[in-house]
């Protein structure tokens, strides 16, 4: 197995740290828990849709909380000591999922329904981030308001 270095990129780029400190963080092998189960969804052009298998939690036992571009999604168990269950099935462990977000991505909303919690997110660029169209006019001139100086006479 190769070792990845990123030094490279570390020495010859400027402004990326955020996106290099993913790449690093996904290149160190860390066995995670991959509960609950989820998809991860692109519902259009800037707009995506986590959902998460909840079964058999309520909604407010779950909490979903945004800091920093990291998407926080936490559940708390509550155990019911019921003499009648003869078989467990349903997991009900408390359980933390976390999601890096990119810049301008917002949570729009949260909704929880037939066990399943859906969060939808869009991103939103600022207007000053957004693509723009350049009026191109003919002639020689850039600055048309301007007045021209051919050459200054003294008389």
């Amino acid at each position: 197995m190769r070792n990845l270095s990123l030094e490279p990129f570390w020495r010859t780029s400027i402004g990326f740290d955020r996106l290099f400190d993913l790449m690093d963080q996904s290149l160190r092998f860390v066995p995670e828990d991959n509960y609950p189960p989820c998809n991860v969804v692109r519902t259009g052009e800037d707009t995506y849709r986590i959902s998460l298998a909840v079964a058999g939690f309520k909604p407010e036992q779950i909490d979903v909380s945004i800091q920093q571009n990291m998407l926080s999604i936490a559940g708390r168990a509550e155990q019911s000591a019921s003499p009648d269950v003869l078989y467990h099935g349903i997991a009900g462990r408390s359980f933390m999922r976390r999601f890096s977000l990119a810049d301008y991505m917002v949570v729009k909303s949260a909704s929880c329904e037939d066990g399943l919690l859906q969060i939808e997110l869009a991103r939103e660029l600022p207007d000053a981030m957004k693509p723009r169209r350049i009026e191109v006019r003919s002639g020689k001139s850039l600055a048309p308001d301007q007045p021209h100086t051919i050459e200054h006479k003294a008389a």
